[in-house]
C-alpha cells in the first residue's frame, strides 16, 4: 500500500485537487493537523511527504507548536531522498528548513490567477514540465525571499519572487496552489481585506475568473499530482 503523509494547518486548506487525484491512482492519505492536536511523527515512514498552505507565517513556531516539528521532519525527508512536495506555506517551510529565508513581499500580496512563468530548469524539471503559461492559483503575502544552498528556482512570479523550486533530488516547493478549487478559495475570502493594490470587490473578480477556468486549473492540478506520483516507484502513472 502506497502512503503519502499531507501535513494540514488548517480546516479551510485541505489537499483539494491534489488528494482527490491520488486517491484515483489508488494512494492512501493520511493527514497530520496540527491545528487539531496531533503530532507531526520525528521521521517518516511513508512513501512521500505533502505540506500544505496555511494562513501563519513559516517563523511562527510560537504560536503554532506544530511548525517546528513539520519543518524537522521536511529536512530529514529532504535528506532521506523521500518525495516531498511544500505547497505555498509549505514551500516557504521547506525553504526555511533548509537554511533559507522567508519574508513578506514588498509589493504586497500575490492573489488570483497568475501565470506560471518557468525558468529553463524549470521546463524540463520532473514536476512542472509542460506546465509553462498556465494559469495558477496564488493567495500569498510572504515569499522566500532567499532559496537555500543547492536549490534551484523553477518559476518566477511577475513580481520576481519565487514561484517553485526545486529543494533536492526529489523534492519541490510551490508557491501557487495547485490543489485548490474554487470552493476552496472562496472560504478564503471569508472576512477578506483588500490590500492597497486590491479592490474591495477583487474576490468577485477573482473568484469569477476562477469558475470560467475551472477545468483548466484541475487539468492543471491533477497533472502536477501525476508527476509527483511518478515518484512514487510502486504508483504507475503514463506519462
Amino acid at each position: 500500500m502506497t502512503r503519502i503523509l499531507v501535513v494540514q494547518h488548517e480546516p479551510e486548506a485541505p489537499g483539494g485537487w491534489l488528494a482527490e487525484r491520488w486517491v484515483e491512482h489508488g494512494i492512501t492519505i493520511e493527514t497530520v493537523r496540527g491545528d487539531l492536536g496531533d503530532t507531526v511523527p520525528d521521521r517518516l515512514q511513508h512513501d512521500a511527504l505533502v505540506v500544505l498552505g496555511g494562513a501563519m507565517n513559516a517563523y511562527e513556531d510560537d504560536a503554532f507548536p506544530w511548525l517546528a516539528p513539520t519543518k524537522a521532519l521536511l529536512r530529514t525527508a529532504v535528506a532521506d531522498g523521500i518525495p516531498t512536495l511544500g505547497v505555498c506555506l509549505g514551500h516557504q517551510l521547506l525553504g526555511v528548513a533548509l537554511g533559507g529565508e522567508v519574508a513578506l513581499n514588498p509589493r504586497g500580496r500575490t492573489s488570483g490567477l497568475v501565470s506560471l512563468s518557468l525558468s529553463a530548469a524549470g521546463a524540463s524539471d520532473d514536476l512542472l514540465a509542460g506546465l509553462g503559461g498556465r494559469d495558477v492559483v496564488h493567495y500569498n503575502g510572504d515569499v522566500v525571499s532567499r532559496l537555500p544552498l543547492g536549490a534551484r528556482s523553477l518559476a518566477t512570479g511577475p513580481d520576481g519572487s519565487v514561484q517553485a523550486a526545486r529543494f533536492g533530488t526529489r523534492a519541490w516547493g510551490v508557491q501557487f496552489h495547485p490543489e485548490t478549487t474554487p470552493e476552496i478559495f472562496r472560504g478564503w475570502m471569508t472576512g477578506f481585506r483588500p490590500e492597497p493594490h486590491e479592490a474591495p470587490d477583487s474576490p468577485t473578480t477573482w473568484l469569477e475568473a476562477m469558475e470560467s477556468r475551472r477545468e483548466a486549473l484541475r487539468t492543471t492540478g491533477y497533472s502536477v499530482a501525476d508527476a509527483f506520483a511518478r515518484q512514487l516507484a510502486s504508483v504507475p502513472v503514463d506519462a
